[in-house]
């Protein structure tokens, strides 16, 4: 991610942290809900226009798969990309590969999410490189069960 400086961060890490207090100073300096939530959702989509392809054309499906099957998860930035919440706690998220300089975007869950099995263990992020329509389904209902 990055070459490492003194500090231990990347310049990548440092980036997202840089873009993560900003972001939380903004969503003080939000009074009404109302307009957090319109402006949560354009810098969503400001952030998601800003990306390369295929990285936007994935960010724009996983943002309408979500915004449909959860329509209670609101959208925000969360490190500098994409990310659905519930009463502020970031649920689900995608990064992108290229902003990210990995060689694949991830959509992933947080500890917020439904997805706990009997077994004990499950996957939290998956890997996004070509999906087929099987692949977006399976994802929708991923949402959806996390939303439970």
């Amino acid at each position: 991610m990055g070459a490492s400086s003194d500090s231990g961060f990347s310049d990548l890490e440092r980036t997202a942290m840089k873009e993560r207090s900003a972001e939380l100073t903004a969503q003080k300096r939000r009074s009404r809900a109302a307009d957090k939530a319109a402006a949560d959702e354009a810098d969503v989509r400001a952030k998601i226009a800003q990306m390369p392809e295929p990285d936007r054309h994935m960010a724009e499906r996983v943002h309408a798969i979500v915004t449909s099957v959860a329509p209670d998860l609101a959208p925000k930035l969360y490190y500098g990309q994409p990310a659905y919440a519930r009463k502020g706690k970031v649920v689900c998220f995608f990064r992108s590969g290229q902003m990210d300089k990995e060689r694949f975007s991830t959509f992933g869950f947080s500890a917020e999410a439904s997805l706990d099995e009997a077994s004990g263990i499950w996957p939290t992020s998956y890997a996004l490189t070509q999906v087929t329509e099987t692949g977006w389904a399976r994802l929708a209902d991923l949402v959806k069960q996390a939303v439970r």
